[in-house]
């Protein structure tokens, strides 16, 4: 028989809960789970009746298991910013579209790609130690994210072209800005609202991406004009998605909360680990995503009467997937809010499809594979160079966890060049480290203004 979803929807408008989960989505799941006693509780958020979902049988439920029941949302922004693409349409043509758009991230017209990786790591990281002064690393490695994912998938190189570089990231920022904006479409003199400017943004970027389409023979441009897709704005709908400033973003959230979490010398022998064995990198990586996801979670909305952990829910409602708290899901990770690397060569072993930071199932992200490869990339070059310290010590570090994971406050770094640049990758014999305390393993709550 099925149960009743736990919390309450409230009545249209007044019952909303939209303002609450915004300021502090992490507190607001946290307090339901208490106060109902499941990580399956329902809401009222955007004024629509909501489950939210902070457990991982729920989200492989959701994600996995029922698929083909939960279903994009077409009227939300991302489909009014974007157009159709792999990320916003359902059924078969996002199935159709997967398999087409697969190959590029993991075939020849990427194969090329690790020399350019390394050289944006070396030249944007080679002067972190430079002055001796603390760095602000988010926005580095922002710019690192935008030189990575502009060059790649659209051939536009800091280095060669600045000044087209400038106006690409530039117009992605605008673009992004609309998109966590109000989705209001106003335009009176002198004065526009960020969704206006982020349509008129996209509007140049899709003139800059048509261009790139129609003379660009080779590399990840060429290889997308030569696919079979269904009709002829959708190789650029899909180049704008993958420039978009979403992954430059994700980016910056994760290498930033790899930093603080093996900052100081208290984490110095996690970085000699790190640095010696490719696989506890590995691991160190999946802690940090299970940790720090850069995104909150996602929504669907129910296509037919379903359940989800034995819970009714009726068709159209939607339902969300919260990333933060499917990750420290106590049924499945013990001690979950302590950073253990070690967990995913022993008692977590073999289940990295558990997380949920880059989505799951059949829509997670095409790009998951190449995601690793930057963060390994960036990641493994701040090891071998680099030792690093907050400083000051004493920053708050709060994450705000809205549009993308971060600290509030933006974190100074200082890095302390190694002597012994050219240690030895090996598996190693190097002793297990236990539980870690890192710096901001206390400071996980925050706001999201």
């Amino acid at each position: 028989m099925m149960s009743k979803l736990p919390g309450s929807t409230g009545i249209s408008l007044l019952g909303d809960k939209s303002l609450e989960f915004y300021r502090d989505p992490i507190t607001f799941c946290e307090r339901r789970i208490e106060k109902h006693g499941s990580r399956i509780f329902q809401a009222r958020l955007l004024n629509k009746s909501t489950s939210f979902v902070c457990s991982v049988q729920g989200m492989k439920e959701l994600l996995c298991d029922k698929s083909s029941v939960f279903l994009k949302d077409p009227t939300d922004v991302m489909t009014y910013m974007y157009g159709d693409n792999i990320v916003t349409t359902n059924g078969e043509e996002a199935s159709l579209l997967r398999l087409s758009l697969m190959n590029l991230f993991t075939g020849k017209c990427l194969a090329s790609s690790s020399d350019y990786i390394k050289s944006v790591c070396e030249r944007s990281l080679k002067d972190l130690s430079s002055s001796a002064e603390p760095q602000s690393v988010y926005p580095i490695f922002k710019r690192l994210g935008s030189e990575l994912v502009l060059g790649l998938f659209l051939n536009v190189k800091a280095e060669e072209t600045p000044e087209v570089f400038e106006e690409i990231t530039h117009l992605c920022t605008l673009h992004w800005h609309g998109i966590i904006s109000a989705p209001v479409n106003i335009k009176v003199p002198l004065w526009s609202s960020g969704f206006s400017t982020a349509l008129e943004a996209r509007d140049k970027l899709m003139e800059i991406i048509k261009e790139k389409l129609e003379l660009e023979q080779e590399g990840f441009v060429g290889c997308l004009r030569a696919l079979p897709l269904p009709d002829a704005s959708c190789a650029s709908q899909h180049l704008l998605l993958f420039i978009s400033a979403l992954i430059p973003k994700a980016l910056a959230s994760l290498l930033t909360s790899f930093t603080l979490a093996l900052c100081g010398p208290g984490q110095e022998e996690v970085r000699e680990r790190a640095r010696q064995d490719p696989r506890y990198l590995d691991q160190v990586l999946l802690e940090v995503q299970r940790l720090w996801p850069p995104f909150i979670g996602g929504r669907r909305i129910a296509s037919q009467d379903t359940t989800l952990g034995g819970y009714h829910i009726p068709k159209g409602s939607a339902t969300m997937y919260v990333s933060y708290t499917v990750h420290r899901d106590p049924e499945v990770f013990h001690q979950p809010d302590e950073f253990r690397p070690e967990r995913w060569s022993g008692r977590n072993a073999g289940q990295e499809n558990l997380l949920c930071s880059l989505g799951n199932g059949p829509r997670n992200c095409i790009g998951m594979q190449l995601n690793h490869v930057f963060l390994k990339a960036v990641c493994g070059y701040m090891l071998q160079h680099y030792g690093w310290a907050l400083s000051p010590s004493d920053q708050s570090l709060q994450y705000k966890w809205l549009p993308v994971s971060r600290p509030a406050e933006l974190p100074m770094v200082i890095f302390t060049p190694l002597h012994d640049q050219a240690s030895p990758q090996s598996h190693g014999n190097t002793q297990d480290i236990h539980t870690h305390t890192c710096p901001h393993a206390e400071a996980r709550k925050g706001t999201s203004d």
